[in-house]
């Protein structure tokens, strides 16, 4: 379990597990997230939403990977750009540690 900081200040935080982060691998949530620029804004968590919403609603096989990371992380009520760039960079970090081929558990 990881916490990222969801504000500037450090009074919120927001739980990740390595199911949510494998669940942003399996369906590349991340690829092409952020514009050339690099800048993660309102627009680009936005984007990030309705995405995984459009995925839940095609999703014929097993939506609940994509519902749990949306009621714990996505649409967290402390969850704003800043939170967003936090889970960029935890993402980042956890890509690192574990291999694509490796399973949690593994």
């Amino acid at each position: 379990m990881y916490r990222i900081q969801a504000n500037a200040t450090g009074t919120k935080h927001i739980c990740v597990t390595d199911g949510h982060l494998q669940t942003i691998r399996d369906y590349a949530l991340f690829q092409f997230l952020a514009s050339s620029n690099g800048i993660v804004d309102e627009g680009v968590l936005d984007k990030l939403r309705l995405t995984i919403r459009s995925l839940i609603v095609a999703d014929n096989v097993n939506g609940k990977p994509l519902l749990d990371l949306c009621i714990d992380v996505i649409y967290n009520k402390e969850m704003k750009a800043y939170g967003l760039r936090n889970l960029l960079s935890l993402y980042d970090e956890w890509v690192k540690t574990h291999p694509a081929g490796q399973k949690d558990g593994e």
